[in-house]
């Protein structure tokens, strides 16, 4: 094994970035998504869905949530004009009920207190990856943030995860990356880097085993003992 590879399941003392995931993994942002969908079914005359039961259809974006709220294809849910009018409602309500998850914030201030660069690589537009990011105090503090839309290809694409990587100088195989998807694993392992799923997001939890990652995660401090970086647990 040489200096610069990377055992799996076992970086400690060679990680020297943390890239993240947006939707399901740093933020809780189903509430909101689920009140757009909510407030077109309700302009369509149908019954708004329970956050409990439209929280798993959030991974798939604005075209699973109208596709389940509607019952319709994926091809008839990604070009139906039901989409812009989800999408034009969350734009205009992005942060009203979306929060960190709990421990999130203590563990991105403890990688600013290690001078641990860190960055997010969502398939979420830019037109609200932008704000969202900003309204939740991350913007200034990410060394990259890259959207759906930032390159020519998105994720399972490892190219958004290389990309992160130039932008925070840090070579992929010294870099991990934590989803809640099955696309954030596929990514992160095309792109050479160790992966991290966490089971408080989008994904279901019967499902996430079967995604091999090199981690299964239970609360994001748990990232920090992984890394060999844990300066004592959290007060809460």
């Amino acid at each position: 094994m040489t200096e610069d590879s990377v055992p799996s399941g076992d970086l400690s003392g060679g990680t020297e970035c943390v890239l993240f995931d947006l939707d399901g993994t740093l933020a809780d942002t189903a509430p909101d998504l689920v009140d757009a969908l909510n407030a077109v079914l309700i302009g369509a005359g149908r019954q708004p869905v329970t956050l409990e039961h439209g929280r798993w259809w959030v991974a798939g974006g604005s075209v699973r949530l109208i596709q389940k709220g509607f019952n319709l294809s994926l091809k008839q849910a990604s070009t139906s004009p039901l989409r812009q009018q989800l999408l034009d409602y969350y734009e205009e309500h992005l942060c009203e009920k979306t929060r960190l998850f709990l421990g999130i914030e203590k563990l991105l201030s403890e990688f600013d207190r290690q001078m641990m660069p860190w960055g997010i690589v969502t398939n979420k537009p830019a037109r609200f990856t932008e704000p969202l990011v900003k309204a939740l105090g991350l913007h200034d503090r990410a060394a990259s943030i890259v959207s759906g839309d930032t390159l020519s290809r998105s994720k399972p694409d490892p190219l958004p995860l290389l990309h992160a990587c130039d932008e925070s100088g840090v070579a992929a195989n010294r870099t991990v990356y934590v989803g809640d998807d099955l696309r954030d694993i596929v990514a992160g392992k095309a792109s050479g880097m160790a992966t991290a799923a966490v089971t408080w997001g989008y994904g279901h939890p019967s499902q996430i085993p079967n995604w091999e990652a090199d981690w299964v995660i239970c609360q994001p401090w748990d990232i920090l003992e992984r890394l060999r970086l844990n300066q004592g647990a959290p007060n809460n």
